[in-house]
């Protein structure tokens, strides 16, 4: 048994939620921006008391409109200004704000409609409204849908005229630390979303603890932010929050095709990202470097910047790699920061593995990315990286008021006051995960001497193959995923004498790969048989397969034509394979790569 504490770096009082985070922030930054808001080719700042006033004038609407204590109000939207606005106005009221993904299907709205018994509904369009509608007659708590690109909040703001402030006042004050902030419905790779209640006690103290652990990166002038990761997760509901609490800038991107475009305006000093930007971002710039002189620079380039973090590790660069680092600035690594809003300093990645190469790469460029890892029940991050205290590779320590435990069996437990106070309307679920106040995980983990913490797997995703071997498929998985040609990948072998994958291919990057190699353009279907895109994908299994022992190893591929995405249901909108759908849809390509199906011959 290891375990590992990182004590608490602030007291958070009974007093203290979310409410007073801003509250605090409007006393002591009321002028200065807090939000920037799109306005024509830039941004117009919006002051903390601007944001204030706005927040109270709907929460007024909210009361005018029936909302009392304790009510659910869903949000259903992209991430944008609007997103945030409505949260902080629902914890003003004392209502709890529940997130719907604006891309799920109508059985998953109806199931957060009704697990959480929602009252008032927030939605984007009139097509999430209409979608709603059809499940209204199964829904029969829900009182009112707004909608906002149809002017609901400008009707709020105008119905809530009526409602004295003092009411809005009186219900700030009122919220405690452990009265309920949200209900999270957990994507999940298997069977219904879980309900994940969490206080605002969970909140406040990992958002104290962010600003005072995480004071570099959050809290210092000039700091700002870019959201562009839904606000339905965890993750980026948490760096909302933690925005609030210090004095940085918050700004919302809701569409990922101006993602460039609005980095280069905004020009954020943190972002919050999961791996699959950053492998996109340094596949598509090895994309657009090309072939010939051109492509050899920027490997030559990557590999020195690779070769000078890692060296930062081991005593520090010599002469010749500094100067070789030097011109690798000028052909490629500014441009690469240009690219990236040209004032970025740290990435803070989370939600799977970045891997050692990229994780090296971006440290040698001069963008340090914050590994960490949390959950939604642990209300984000429990561990995480920070400036000074890196190791690539890692997912950091833990987190400031976090305890983190591996058992005999690699089992990762979580304590602290960010830890969630149970599943919604699932007290068996609950006492399952719980065991002396520790919080189950279920991800399999292992630390080194100073406490930092690698991730290695899921306990139940553990393969075993015929001859027993037991294979953890998530480091497989990663690092075959981190070629330009792949988009998804899932290990299988379960009671198999070898271990295979799955695969699908990166359309977007297909047409570029075919490019840069001589080949004519094709389809998938037709790029899924190509000998040559069949032997680079076996050149990336190979190097997957350096990682891992020979018993562990990939020993043979099938090339899928169907990507896993979120709309036809292989992707969680946090972007986790659905595991179980993809085995249980895809059983015969499985079965094809054995030669067949499981029989006790080939259990045995």
């Amino acid at each position: 048994m290891q375990e590992f504490t990182e004590p608490d770096l602030i007291e958070v009082p009974a007093t203290a939620s979310i409410n007073t985070l801003l509250a605090d922030r409007v006393a002591t930054r009321g002028a200065q921006p807090v939000i920037e808001r799109p306005s024509g080719a830039g941004w117009k700042p919006m002051t903390a008391q601007e944001f204030d006033d706005d927040v109270v004038a709907v929460a007024r609407g909210l009361i005018a409109h029936g909302v009392g204590v304790g009510d659910r109000i869903a949000i259903m939207s992209r991430t944008r200004y609007e997103w945030s606005l409505v949260d902080f106005a629902a914890w003003a009221v004392g209502a709890i704000p529940v997130p719907i993904y604006e891309t799920s299907s109508s059985d998953q709205v109806e199931w957060v409609l009704t697990d959480a018994q929602i009252s008032l509904a927030v939605v984007e369009t009139p097509a999430h409204a209409d979608q709603v509608a059809t499940v209204r007659d199964r829904t029969p708590g829900l009182r009112e849908v707004l909608v906002i690109d149809t002017g609901a909040l400008d009707t709020l703001r105008a119905d809530g005229e009526t409602v004295a402030i003092a009411e809005v006042t009186a219900r700030r004050a009122a919220t405690t630390a452990e009265e309920l902030a949200t209900i999270i419905y957990t994507s999940g790779a298997t069977g219904r979303p879980k309900g994940v209640e969490l206080t605002h006690r969970n909140f406040v103290s990992l958002a104290l603890n962010g600003k005072a652990g995480l004071g570099e990166v959050v809290d210092k002038p000039g700091g700002r932010t870019l959201l562009f990761l839904p606000l339905a997760h965890v993750f980026a509901r948490y760096i909302q929050v933690v925005v609030i609490a210090s004095q940085s800038v918050l700004a919302h991107s809701s569409d990922t095709k101006n993602l460039v475009r609005d980095l280069g305006t905004f020009h954020p000093t943190f972002l919050l990202v999961v791996p699959r930007v950053l492998e996109k971002v340094y596949n598509g710039a090895e994309q657009k470097a090309g072939s010939g002189l051109r492509l050899r620079i920027f490997r030559w380039s990557a590999k020195v910047a690779i070769t000078y973090s890692r060296s930062l590790d081991e005593g520090g660069p010599s002469a010749l790699l500094r100067a070789q680092h030097a011109v690798g600035d000028r052909l490629v690594y500014r441009n690469l920061r240009t690219a990236m809003g040209g004032r970025m300093e740290y990435c803070v990645s989370g939600g799977a593995p970045l891997g050692d190469r990229l994780g090296h790469f971006y440290r040698g460029i001069g963008l340090h990315v914050l590994e960490g890892y949390g959950l939604t029940e642990t209300t984000a991050p429990t561990a995480v990286n920070r400036p000074g205290l890196t190791k690539v590779g890692t997912v950091g320590a833990p987190f400031p008021g976090a305890s983190l435990r591996v058992d005999a069996d690699g089992e990762l437990y979580v304590r602290g006051s960010h830890v969630f106070r149970g599943y919604h309307n699932q007290p068996e679920l609950t006492a399952e995960v719980s065991q002396d106040g520790w919080f189950r995980t279920g991800d399999l983990g292992s630390f080194d001497s100073d406490g930092y913490l690698r991730i290695t797997g899921r306990k139940k995703e553990i393969i075993v193959t015929a001859g027993g071997k037991n294979v953890a498929p998530a480091m497989l998985e990663d690092r075959l995923r981190g070629h330009p040609l792949v988009s998804q990948v899932v290990v299988v072998g379960d009671g198999r004498p070898f271990i295979g994958a799955l695969v699908t291919l990166d359309p977007e990057m297909l047409v570029g790969w075919l490019t840069t190699h001589g080949l004519p353009p094709m389809s998938v279907e037709q790029a899924a048989k190509n000998p040559e895109v069949l032997a680079a994908l076996d050149r990336a299994v190979d190097r997957a397969n350096e990682a891992v022992s020979r018993a562990e190893s990939i020993r043979k591929i099938t090339v899928l034509t169907t990507d896993f995405t979120e709309v036809n249901g292989y992707l969680t909108p946090s972007l986790k394979v659905r595991r179980a759908a993809v085995l249980s849809d895809f059983a015969d390509q499985v079965d094809a790569l054995y030669g067949g199906p499981v029989t006790a011959d080939t259990a045995r």
